[in-house]
């Protein structure tokens, strides 16, 4: 799960299969890890498809909003 969670941090939205080719992880257990990430909050599933998902690293991109919204 940390190697994903690295990855994420360096791309913050991204496919499993960007994941599995950055981290050298099993599309498995880039899944499951991915998951769990999502269960903690941390990660955020965009598409609402069952294949070629995106996942966003939530909590990185409120931190690159912040100060961005209108008056």
């Amino acid at each position: 799960m940390l190697r994903v969670h690295e990855a994420l941090k360096a791309r913050p939205i991204c496919s499993l299969q960007q994941v599995t080719r950055t981290t050298g992880l099993t599309f498995p257990t880039a899944g499951t890890a991915m998951e769990e990430l999502v269960t903690l909050g941390l990660a955020r599933e965009l598409t609402g498809k069952r294949r070629n998902r995106l996942f966003a690293y939530d909590p990185y991109l409120a931190i690159l909003n912040e100060g961005t919204e209108l008056p």
